[in-house]
């Protein structure tokens, strides 16, 4: 069994927390390993990096430090914390000065990090290490004639990694199929959520989540399938007020990636974190739920 540091962020502690569920049940099921850091800290997220290019580089190096004294590579489920995590890991092995401010920081916690160590996004992890046939195998529930929107987000391709296509990829499409589910042609896949834009600009972030949602409605989604935290808010729980600003009446479903695959192994929704939802799931997942759910 593969094993790795799992960094949880903020957001899989309370607001994402059947990500984090489901996270755990379908790596168990693939034989992945998902090791939480001891004493973790929040990656500062988007903003302190506008404040503080330094400082916020020692919060996200502290993370990363403590992975690699453990000799293991470096998992995030939210597309932010991978981000910033891959970023620091990259900048520590081509910026001297920076490495040299980083380092001293981090000696109050007798850390140094070298960068020795892998950066993943957990959807990596299923579409590269354990792959779609490996994926397949472990499938007993198959999503058959479920039509899936998958949401990549504007972060997850963001680090552009060994000549890796981030104009039209096609990874979250060969999850999909390898659950037996049918991945939709979702123009929009990569175009941003407007991420917290809703705090500064509310109207523009609620347009943005509109173009998204009626995209997967005219693609005939039955589902939308995220693989971040705060993209899956921005499309579920604004909904109503994107209704009530554009006249809409928008009701699509969104989950984690993860909990689709966990149905698709068998897993009881309630494991899975499904049944907490704005947007009830179960008139297109109810079909789908294993009669002998582990």
């Amino acid at each position: 069994m593969k094993k790795y540091a799992y960094f949880p962020g903020c957001s899989l502690e309370k607001m994402a927390l059947s990500y984090h569920k489901s996270s755990m049940e379908a790596t168990q099921v693939v034989g992945v390993e998902l090791q939480e850091l001891d004493d973790w800290n929040c990656c500062g997220a988007t903003t302190y990096f506008h404040l503080d290019e330094i400082l916020a580089n020692t919060l996200v190096a502290r993370n990363l430090a403590m992975a690699e004294k453990e000799g293991l590579d470096f998992v995030a489920p939210c597309s932010a914390c991978y981000k910033n995590a891959y970023f620091t890991n990259t900048y520590i092995k081509e910026d001297e000065d920076l490495a040299e401010h980083i380092n001293y920081a981090l000696e109050a916690d007798d850390l140094q990090l070298e960068g020795n160590l892998n950066v993943h996004h957990l959807i990596d992890i299923f579409a590269d290490e354990v792959g779609p046939e490996g994926i397949k195998e472990k499938v007993t529930n198959p999503l058959k004639g479920l039509r899936i929107a998958p949401y990549y987000g504007c972060q997850i391709v963001r680090p552009r990694k060994n000549g890796e296509e981030v104009e039209a990829p096609q990874f979250f499409e060969e999850i999909i199929t390898a659950m037996g589910a049918e991945a939709i042609d979702f123009a929009n896949k990569t175009r941003c959520c407007g991420g917290s834009l809703l705090l500064t600009n509310r109207k523009a972030a609620l347009d943005m989540i509109r173009i998204l949602l009626y995209n997967a409605v005219q693609s005939g989604a039955d589902v939308i399938a995220t693989a971040c935290p705060l993209c899956q808010v921005n499309l579920e729980v604004y909904q109503t007020q994107v209704n009530e600003e554009f006249g809409t009446d928008f009701s699509v479903p969104v989950l984690y990636f993860t909990q689709l695959m966990g149905l698709a192994f068998g897993i009881a929704p309630k494991k899975l974190g499904i049944g907490s939802e704005l947007v009830s799931t179960l008139p297109v997942i109810s079909q789908f739920i294993a009669k002998e759910a582990r």
